[in-house]
């Protein structure tokens, strides 16, 4: 079973060691970001099952991130640390839409405590019937995309082959898995079926858009989110 992966955005070297490194051997895959920039920028275009964000960060405030981060309809469970204590501090962080507020000084078995409650309830939650990367939006149920608010029109096979890239953001995607997932085939006709739906794709999804999101990785297959 593959280890929940989590982000850490801390400026303070010492404490995001310490923390990513109690969370490593609790058998947490961690990603780190040095600033609130950094943070934004790892969290759009990678798959987190939850974000530890430092409130008062660099480049970009922690409660700027999460804003950010909501605003893009990310809804990554967020917990924010802080040394700031006020009932009303805790409230601005909840209201930015962080998911949990932990003061400063804490102990590492409590923040361990509160993220392990934070993912037991979003495994209990109901399945979302909207996948999000970066600006790229899909309703599952009404069968619509868009990008940056705008419609992207789709076959219904470019539909399913966007759907198992956003499945897998971040992540290079090789024929072999595409074959398997889109198209239902357990060997590869050695044609160029994949390549021309894929780049039928990014001109629909990509043309007039200054970041591309769907890149080529050569020799390997295609990953779907910015580049870092």
């Amino acid at each position: 079973m593959p280890r929940m992966k989590l982000l850490l955005i801390e400026d303070d070297r010492q404490a995001a060691e310490y923390v990513a490194n109690g969370l490593s051997e609790s058998g947490y895959s961690v990603d780190r970001a040095a600033d609130g920039a950094e943070g934004l920028a790892l969290a759009l275009a990678g798959r987190y099952d939850l974000i530890v964000a430092d409130r008062m960060l660099p480049h970009l405030d922690g409660l700027a991130v999460v804003q950010a981060l909501r605003a893009q309809g990310v809804t990554t469970p967020i917990l924010i640390l802080s040394a700031l204590a006020q009932v009303d501090d805790r409230v601005k962080g909840l209201r930015a839409g962080g998911d949990d507020y932990l003061t400063k000084p804490f102990a590492f078995a409590e923040l361990l405590a509160r993220i392990e409650v934070r993912l037991r309830r979003v495994s209990r939650a109901e399945p979302s019937t909207r996948l999000t990367v970066a600006d790229l939006e899909m309703d599952l149920v009404g069968r619509k995309v868009t990008r940056a608010g705008r419609p992207v029109e789709l076959t219904a096979r470019e539909f399913r082959l966007l759907e198992y890239l956003m499945r897998h953001p971040g992540q290079v995607v090789t024929r072999t898995m595409l074959l398997e997932n889109v198209w239902d085939l357990h060997f590869d006709p050695q044609t160029n079926v994949i390549d021309v739906h894929v780049s039928r794709l990014r001109q629909a999804v990509d043309k007039g858009f200054d970041r591309p999101l769907i890149h080529t990785v050569r020799g390997a297959g295609y990953l779907l989110g910015e580049e870092r």
